[in-house]
């Protein structure tokens, strides 16, 4: 890849390559291949792989040693999406790195997004995964999910340009997780349309625990409508038309024609009496401000009762398909048992971002998450932390400072 127009020979630029990390180390070891595979397209440009979660080196980390090594910082977010990572976490680090390197310029790319060259890759593999029949064929493409509509409107947007560009009969757009129409749901609309073959696309960019689930989902669905054909098409990997859609990206951003808008914004939109609270950082002390007021002007009024512990259990599709409604019923009977009901507050709540990892529940104030929670789970979860305040350490998925 050439420099990009405005970039001289004197300038010292840094590119931190952001992935989401995964408890899976074939992912991460996916992505650190990504990253050197783009290290090969530049001429002299340091790229530094981090991840917003999950896996090491963290965001701030990635950008602490970027301004080590350079005068230009640019953050290349290789998300399919543009959601709550880039909108909030990225934005919030760019804040402190620059207050932390004044002297250094911080810059962000936008995602992925909407861009030919994603919909040509998904093309490419929805080719790879065998010829189609043109008219009797039905193409699923298969997204995570958001709790953000903005991605989950952009998705919806991609799905249906893959779908003109495949030109193969009908192309409908489903979730894994989060969101509506369910992978599941949209299974069973394609079979009402009565075609030959059912063609399932994987928007992800690597295989991993969703990519199994979307798999096990379709050959139940195959055992049950044995007459329509099934295929599974590989996710994206390293197709070199995802590395020439980051060097667009980047490019963009070097050259000033465009960044991530993010950076700088309140909300995604100005809103009146919270016109002046721009910046990431801002955004989200903003945010937390209700909590920072209840911890500084205690005692206060409340429409509640006060509560000794408040445990939030994911009761979204993913989770709720795991037992996480059982759970919750669970709960409870122990907690009204136990005489506690006055001070233990059982809630389900939306997504809580670990689909695939659930169910999911946190206790607060405490601020302990545990994962992969079963209901017989449930009696030792109730005596050892909600009624004697010791840890279940085998189920602990993060412990929040």
């Amino acid at each position: 890849m050439a420099p990009p127009s405005n970039i001289t020979e004197h300038d010292r630029i840094a590119i931190v390559l952001l992935g989401h990390g995964s408890r899976e180390p074939h992912a991460n070891y996916e992505f650190e291949r990504l990253a050197g595979e783009f290290q090969g397209m530049l001429s002299g440009q340091e790229v530094i792989p981090a991840y917003v979660e999950l896996a090491q080196p963290s965001l701030a980390a990635g950008l602490r040693h970027a301004a080590y090594l350079a005068d230009r910082v640019i953050v290349l977010p290789c998300f399919l999406f543009t959601a709550g990572h880039i909108k909030n976490d990225l934005p919030v680090e760019l804040y402190r790195a620059r207050e932390a390197h004044p002297r250094v310029s911080f810059l962000a790319a936008q995602a992925l997004g909407v861009h030919a060259g994603m919909v040509e890759a998904a093309i490419d593999r929805l080719r790879d995964s065998q010829p189609m029949r043109r008219e009797r064929t039905t193409i699923i493409i298969v997204g995570r999910g958001s709790s953000d509509p903005d991605a989950n409107g952009d998705f919806a947007k991609l799905a249906r340009l893959i779908g003109e560009g495949a030109d193969r009969g009908l192309a409908l757009p489903a979730f894994i997780g989060i969101t509506r129409p369910s992978f599941e749901e949209t299974l069973e609309l394609a079979a009402r349309t009565r075609p030959d073959e059912i063609v399932v696309l994987p928007y992800f960019l690597f295989a991993g625990r969703l990519l199994n689930q979307i798999a096990d989902k379709l050959a139940e669905f195959a055992k049950h409508h044995s007459w329509i054909g099934t295929r599974l098409a590989a996710p994206l990997g390293l197709h070199q038309r995802l590395l020439r859609t980051l060097e667009h990206r980047l490019n963009e951003t070097v050259s000033g024609i465009s960044q991530l808008p993010c950076d700088n914004c309140q909300y995604r939109v100005p809103m009146a009496a919270v016109v002046n609270n721009v910046g990431g950082l801002k955004a989200l002390l903003w945010s937390v401000r209700h909590i920072n007021t209840h911890s500084q002007a205690m005692p206060h009024l409340h429409a509640h009762r006060s509560m000794r512990k408040h445990v939030l259990v994911c009761g979204n599709a993913d989770c709720a398909s795991r037992g996480s409604i059982s759970l919750i019923g669970t709960l409870r009977r122990l907690v009204k048992r136990a005489g506690q009901e006055r001070g233990i507050r059982i809630t389900k709540t939306g997504c809580m971002g670990r689909c695939g990892e659930g169910p999911t529940l946190a206790v607060y104030p405490d601020g302990i998450w545990y994962r992969a929670v079963t209901v017989a789970d449930a009696p030792e979860l109730v005596e050892e932390h909600l009624l004697n305040d010791r840890l279940v350490g085998r189920l602990i998925d993060a412990i929040m400072q």
